[in-house]
């Protein structure tokens, strides 16, 4: 089969779109390079319509490859590529998020996206070749799809704004913007930044417009050249008689008729329920609209249909109440956040908790503070190294007054957690500022709109109660949108149950006093414009700096003193030369020292050392036996030390661990000293003072007793202070005259 390509450069790279070679039995396939980035994307679509579901059945998954970036896995046992990682859920993610609100609702044939990385440079990111290989594969399938739309990242460095920032130029910069849309709309966003003002965000989208046009340019390019008739819902889905069209559109005006009579005490605030009371409400109707519509003689295939269409009934209700009277579910005004709760320390023998409630959304977070050891192992196909900070989100059933089987960890879970993690990153200490590991979970309690901003919230609660010297605190909220399809829109602050619904958005930011730290935007719309964008960023600022204020009046600061129930962390450098003697031969050194206090011991490349432990005793010993190790002696020191070597010219004593020093016989005593073995013995404890250090690195010793150093060819002794004064000892000295048992008396002096 023939196969083409289409290029064009982007920000100095050739963006490549290839396809008729691989995977051409799927509907839609193509390879995308961008640099050495290699991507392969394909979208199929079933020829079966699921019956029975009131969803559109899309799937999108993200397969890593190690041998991508030319690596074996890690572990002994398990050498295949196995279960998608953390970083491949979050880019299968944010694609779906991308290509999800170009499919007609009413679709219900499942369409399948796989995204299969097949070559990372380390420079070029494969999410955005990967959401570009997605939007490609669907454009010239028969998927009716209405796209395309690009993907790209905008990044900020030293005041410049830069297109598709490569890895290490994202590592510099304060900001990384990730869009998808066409260069009139924005379809999904995404952000991560170091406290960037909103006005810098807003010049970055800006900036990126421009080249989203680009990309879909080249797409398009693609569609016209090889890009197959797109199906129609009325090709792939079972059609209607006109009979049953006519009954359709008969059932849709009663239960129209019949909403407008019984909904409105629920949704134009006649009455202020809860989202539990709403909920019931909801269901009280549709049963009471399911017992009319059966009565008037409809079966019951029919009645289920029309129920269906009544939820998007109530969400254009919602929605034209938010448009023609700026009237909301609960009575606030479009820009008022509900009702704030904040409180720290809850648990008291944990290290550090906060409960943040907003309206019914409540989320308990909980810090716990490890040692270096503890950090998170990276090993997947971008990501290798340590992680020192990890947010984890949980969501049970009763949060939402909902039974349901537990089957562990979810893409929204890990979604959420990632955000919360991302808006924390940028104001956390440093490693040399603040050795620990931390680890946050936030439990959502009760949810009503937005449990991953209160998650961010109860997050700053916990890590200041911990005393985590943070450097800002951060809060989040979610934006939402109210809009007719013609063009008319109103902006909402703290969007909740019934505002989440078709023709709207959820528009999370989170940020500190200085400026935005994360944003996360979907939307079930075609696209938000930049006018959209902007108010959105002015609104939520708003309502950033509100909770702010309201969350510095319960704790504005960390604590001084961590929990005692915390581990305590002694953090100190040392030469990079001498690590190796900390650790010793196979890790001899480290391990002894170890199993002699109990700490732990973590040395980074750097030489920061950190010695982690609950027993200060202990953890002073591990550290002072350390910084024994690698001292360097200097003339003019005393240590104690013990005798490891006799010899007949003297005696070596260590005076560090694995440093000795020679006491020459001639400084063992006043007087003559016939053998060294009268004076001291092998393992006695002994004071010795350093002389010198001579050029090749050998350390002469002087014995001191009484806090006298006795000299060389004299029957008397001087003071230690007394440096050099007839000096002339050493490595070879002459022998004195005088002698005498020293032995004995110094014995005397060591058992005192």
């Amino acid at each position: 089969m023939e196969s083409f390509k289409f290029s064009k450069e982007i920000a100095g790279r050739n963006l490549t779109i290839e396809t008729g070679k691989l995977a051409n039995q799927a509907q839609g396939s193509v390879t995308v390079s961008y640099g050495d980035t290699v991507v392969l994307g394909t979208a199929v679509i079933s020829n079966e319509t699921r019956q029975g579901i009131d969803f559109f059945p899309l799937t999108v998954e993200f397969e890593e490859r190690l041998y991508a970036v030319g690596r074996i896995k890690g572990s002994k046992f398990i050498k295949r590529d196995t279960r998608p990682g953390d970083e491949a859920v979050l880019n299968g993610r944010m694609i779906d998020r991308a290509i999800r609100p170009l499919f007609s609702e009413d679709l219900r044939n499942e369409v399948q996206v796989i995204i299969t990385v097949l070559s990372v440079d380390p420079e070029n990111p494969s999410k955005i070749v990967g959401l570009i290989a997605a939007s490609a594969a669907l454009a010239i399938s028969n998927i009716p799809w209405d796209g395309p739309i690009a993907g790209l990242n905008v990044g900020l460095k030293d005041g410049k704004y830069i297109l598709n920032p490569t890895v290490s130029e994202l590592n510099e910069g304060n900001l990384e913007l990730t869009l998808a849309g066409t260069k009139e709309k924005f379809v999904m966003i995404e952000a991560e930044a170091k406290e960037v003002p909103e006005q810098n965000v807003l010049e970055a989208f800006k900036f990126g417009q421009k080249a989203l046009g680009e990309i879909v340019d080249l797409i398009n390019e693609a569609v016209k050249k090889v890009g197959k008739t797109k199906s129609t819902l009325t090709e792939l889905m079972p059609q209607d008689t006109e009979e049953m069209l006519a009954k359709k559109k008969e059932i849709i005006k009663v239960a129209e008729e019949f909403i407008a009579t019984q909904v409105n005490p629920y949704l134009l605030n006649e009455v202020k329920p809860t989202k539990a009371l709403r909920k019931h409400g909801m269901h009280e109707i549709m049963a009471e609209l399911h017992k009319e519509l059966l009565e008037k003689g409809y079966d019951e295939d029919l009645v289920h249909y029309a129920l269906d269409k009544t939820y998007k009934i109530i969400d254009q209700k919602v929605s034209a109440a938010i448009l023609e009277r700026e009237s909301r579910v609960d009575g606030r005004k479009l820009n008022q956040i509900r009702p704030l709760s904040f409180e720290v320390g809850l648990l008291k023998r944990l290290h550090g908790s906060g409960l943040f409630q907003r309206g019914e959304t409540q989320v308990l977070s909980v810090v716990t503070l490890g040692g270096p050891g503890d950090a998170q192992v990276l090993d997947s196909m971008e990501d290798v190294g340590e992680k020192r900070y990890m947010h984890h989100y949980t969501f049970a059933p009763f949060a939402v007054n909902e039974v349901k089987q537990m089957r562990g960890l979810g893409r929204r879970e890990i979604g959420h957690g990632a955000l919360a993690e991302k808006a924390l990153v940028p104001v956390l200490p440093t490693k040399e500022e603040f050795p620990y590991t931390i680890r946050v979970v936030s439990e959502t309690l009760g949810s009503n709109g937005s449990s991953s901003m209160a998650s961010t919230c109860g997050s700053t609660l916990a890590l200041l109660d911990a005393g985590v010297p943070l450097k800002s605190p951060v809060v989040g909220i979610a934006m939402g949108l109210a809009t007719d399809g013609k063009g008319k829109y109103k902006i909402i602050t703290d969007l909740q149950d019934l505002e989440d619904g078709p023709g709207g958005m959820d528009f999370k930011v989170t940020g500190t006093k200085n400026g935005i730290t994360a944003i996360q935007m979907d939307t079930k719309t075609d696209g938000l414009t930049i006018k959209m964008v902007e108010e959105t960023l002015t609104q939520g600022r708003e309502a950033l700096d509100q909770i702010l204020k309201e969350m510095a009046k319960v704790i504005a600061e960390p604590r001084a003193e961590m929990s005692p129930f915390a581990p305590r962390i002694t953090s100190f450098t040392i030469d990079t030369a001498k690590i190796k003697d900390v650790i010793g031969p196979g890790g001899k050194v480290i391990n002894k020292i170890i199993a002699e206090t109990g700490v732990d011991i973590d040395i980074d490349d750097s030489g920061l050392v950190m010695v982690t432990s609950n027993n200060a005793e202990m953890s002073a010993k591990a550290v002072l036996i350390i910084k024994n190790i690698v001292k360097v002696p200097e003339a003019g020191e005393i240590y104690k030390g013990k005798v490891v070597r006799i010899m007949d010219f003297g005696a070596f004593v260590e005076i560090l661990p694995g440093k000795d020093g020679m006491v020459h016989i001639s400084r063992l005593a006043p007087g003559r000293v016939n053998k060294v073995t009268d004076i001291l013995d092998e393992g006695m404890e002994v004071t010795v003072k350093v002389n010198e250090i001579d050029s090749q690195g050998r350390i002469n010793l002087s014995l001191v007793e009484g806090g006298k150093t006795y000299i060389p060819g004299s029957s008397s002794s001087f003071d230690s202070d007394d440096r050099g004064r007839g000096d002339r000892g050493g490595f070879g000295s002459p022998r004195p005259s005088g002698g005498g048992d020293r032995k004995r008396f110094f014995k005397r002096r060591d058992d005192r």
